[in-house]
C-alpha cells in the first residue's frame, strides 16, 4: 500500500516544513506567493531534492507564472515532478488526476465563475479516478471560513456534485487555510492539507494516507 504526502498551500515556507517520508508526495497548489519565476525556481529545487519516488504537483491562485506562461513555468519544474494541469497520471496503478481552478476568487490565477464554467472543467475528471486533486475544497467538506455573524462554506458546489459521481478513494486540496485537516464522506476521504494558517505561518503538519 503506497504511502501518500500531503502538501498544500506552503507560500515559499517550504523550507520551514518537514515532511515525512512517503512514496507519493503531493502538492496543492499554492506553493509560492505571487508565482514569480525565482518562486517558482525556490520551490522547484526543494521540491525535487526531496526522497519520494513519485511527486506531483498542481498549481493554485498563487502561483501565477502557470497561468500566464504554463510553459515557461513547467520548464522550471524538475523531469521528477509530475505537473498536472486538467491532466492525470498513473503511479503504481492509481490515476491521479489534477486541476487548479476554483471559484473566483478576487482577481487571482486560476478563476472561473461558480456554475456552468466550473462544471465544464470538472466534466475531465476521469470516471475511474482514484486520487482527485484540486486547489479547492468541494463545497462544505473542510471549507468553513469563519465570518463576523456567520460561517461561510467557501467551497465549489459543482465539483462537490462531480466528486459525488466519481467517487476517488482520496481528494487532496488546499486553498482554505482554516479549513486544514481530514474528513470522510461518501465513502471518500478528503484531505485539506493547507500547511500555512490564516496568518500565513507554516504551522500545519503535512497529512498522510495510506491506500
Amino acid at each position: 500500500m503506497p504511502k501518500i504526502v500531503c502538501l498544500s498551500d506552503t507560500h515559499n515556507f517550504h523550507a520551514q516544513i518537514a515532511v515525512p517520508d512517503g512514496d507519493i508526495l503531493i502538492h496543492a497548489g499554492d506553493a509560492t506567493g505571487r508565482g514569480t519565476v525565482e518562486e517558482v525556481v525556490s520551490f522547484n529545487k526543494w521540491f525535487a531534492a526531496l526522497p519520494h519516488r513519485h511527486k506531483i504537483f498542481v498549481a493554485g491562485n498563487h502561483d501565477w507564472l502557470f497561468e500566464t506562461n504554463n510553459r515557461l513555468a513547467r520548464t522550471l519544474l524538475d523531469s521528477s515532478i509530475h505537473y498536472l494541469q486538467d491532466s492525470f497520471v498513473e503511479i503504481e496503478n492509481l490515476k491521479i488526476y489534477g486541476s487548479p481552478w476554483q471559484p473566483r476568487f478576487f482577481d487571482w490565477a486560476f478563476n472561473l465563475m461558480r456554475g456552468a464554467e466550473l462544471a465544464e472543467k470538472w466534466k475531465l475528471i476521469p470516471d475511474q479516478a482514484d486520487i482527485l486533486i484540486t486547489h479547492g475544497p468541494p463545497f462544505g467538506i473542510l471549507d468553513e471560513v469563519p465570518r463576523t455573524y456567520f460561517i461561510e462554506n467557501t467551497g465549489c458546489e459543482e465539483l462537490r456534485k462531480r466528486v459525488e459521481e466519481v467517487r476517488p478513494k482520496l481528494h487532496i486540496f488546499g486553498h482554505i487555510h482554516c479549513g486544514y485537516g481530514e474528513a470522510e464522506e461518501f465513502g471518500v476521504k478528503f484531505i485539506n492539507a493547507a500547511n500555512c494558517d490564516e496568518s500565513y505561518a507554516p504551522v500545519n503538519a503535512p497529512i498522510t494516507f495510506e491506500l
